[in-house]
């Protein structure tokens, strides 16, 4: 499958050399095509990577990972065109956090939206599903890391299929079934984009981001 990968940093990069290893066709991209960090992607995967800017990533790609920071999503997607996008699905993996403030980050959506819903509303003609924005990026290739990958990663997006089609993604990279949460449409993105604020606490009493949470009832 081409996909595509928005986002240079540490959850692009680990999202994207996850895909590569499964055998997809993976372009990262950036705001310039000659961005560093996604030069040095290529040169680590040859064969299987490409660079590009965003606009070139999202034309290649049947599927988008979106890993930009949050606050900067709607832009970099922007750029990206909605032409190269429509009819495609965006795995939006973003948190709206806003450092403007310094520690800790407040959130730039909450209560009344949500970054995944604001990328839907930005680009209707786009199948938004929102997942894996819950845990520290290391986790979300290898749920096995902790408790024999018994623990929850959570689904929300309008599109049934599209929501099919990423659960499958998740299950190669080590979900179990059992373990993926559908929540609902894409509104229901507002509870695990405001899950991050708890997440950072305990990320700052720990110092680990090996950690995840299990629904039990």
């Amino acid at each position: 499958m081409k996909i595509a990968v928005f986002g240079t940093g540490n959850v692009g990069d680990t999202i994207a050399s996850k895909l590569v290893s499964l055998g997809h066709e993976v372009m990262m991209g950036s705001r310039t095509a000659d961005n560093i960090k996604a030069q040095a992607f290529v040169e680590k995967h040859q064969g299987l990577a490409s660079a590009g800017t965003f606009a070139d990533a999202a034309a290649f790609a049947e599927i988008i990972f979106n890993c930009t920071a949050g606050m900067g999503s709607i832009e970099a997607l922007t750029m990206a065109g909605a032409g190269n996008m429509n009819g495609k699905i965006i795995i939006d993996l973003a948190n709206a956090l806003d450092f403007s403030n310094g520690m800790p980050p407040s959130l730039g959506f909450a209560n009344t939206t949500s970054l995944g819903e604001e990328i839907q509303r930005a680009f209707p003609d786009t199948k938004v599903v929102k997942t894996l924005n819950t845990m520290w990026c290391g986790l979300m290739v290898n749920p096995a890391m902790i408790h024999n990958a018994e623990h929850q990663v959570f689904v929300s997006g309008n599109d049934a299929e599209a929501k099919e089609i990423v659960k499958d993604i998740l299950k190669s990279f080590g979900w179990k079934d059992e373990y993926i949460l559908d929540l609902g449409d894409i509104k229901t993105a507002r509870g695990t984009e405001m899950y991050l604020p708890l997440w950072l606490s305990i990320y700052g009493a720990t110092k680990s981001g090996a950690f995840n949470v299990k629904f039990v009832r």
